[in-house]
């Protein structure tokens, strides 16, 4: 399947999840998330009209991108992948949206970062929605004081990330983290990926996090 029929599949698939529950699909943000593949598998999605990609890793974006973002200017790169704090300056000029911001040393690196080169990329805080050790995130208590923070450092607050335990029904999951967006009045909700896209889809998902569906598995 050549990567333009892929596109259009997922595309299709996220605009009939929206009209399911009476959403326009072009509400959706599709985040081809690129990370691992080299430029040679990221070029033939751009030149099907793919715009919104998401990386890991700062070192790979700054290595791959820079080339392909000169053939195509208008592309939107999205951080999905944990940040260290000292890494923040990097980070700021090269992403157009960060989905990871999980802790106040975060927000602080971050609002420096961002005044001293007077670009500010999307923020969502990324909440431990399954209260998971392993994972990154804020907890769910954490939340406002986080999203508090973030907007009093004059963060340009996007909405929440979060990534469901695996292996169960992530409904609930996607379900609680849209409720926290609502009571905390943010809008931008970054869930699903590429086995619950259109579950996320459903509960009110502005930007799918999709890989393995676009691209094949990860190399």
């Amino acid at each position: 399947m050549t990567a333009d029929t892929r596109l259009r599949a997922i595309t299709e698939r996220i605009a009939r999840a929206a009209a399911s529950v009476g959403r326009p699909g072009d509400r959706v943000t599709l985040v081809a998330v690129s990370k691992t593949h080299a430029a040679d598998a990221i070029r033939p999605l751009l030149e099907a009209g793919q715009r919104a990609f998401g990386e890991n890793r700062v070192a790979e974006t700054a290595e791959k991108w820079p080339a392909l973002r000169e053939e195509y200017p208008d592309t939107r790169l999205h951080l999905v992948g944990q940040l260290q704090s000292n890494k923040a300056d990097e980070a700021t000029a090269l992403f157009d949206a960060i989905h990871s911001v999980d802790r106040p040393s975060l927000v602080s690196a971050l609002a420096k970062a961002m005044d001293r080169a007077g670009r500010r990329p999307d923020c969502f805080v990324q909440v431990n929605i399954g209260g998971e050790a392993q994972k990154g995130g804020c907890a769910i208590a954490d939340v406002p004081a986080l999203l508090a923070q973030a907007r009093g450092a004059d963060l340009p607050v996007a909405g929440l990330m979060c990534l469901p335990p695996a292996g169960v029904e992530p409904a609930p999951y996607f379900a609680l983290l849209a409720k926290l967006a609502r009571e905390e009045g943010v809008t931008g909700l970054s869930m699903g990926m590429s086995d619950d896209f259109e579950t996320a889809v459903m509960i009110g998902a502005t930007h799918a996090r999709i890989g393995s569906a676009l691209f094949g598995e990860r190399a």
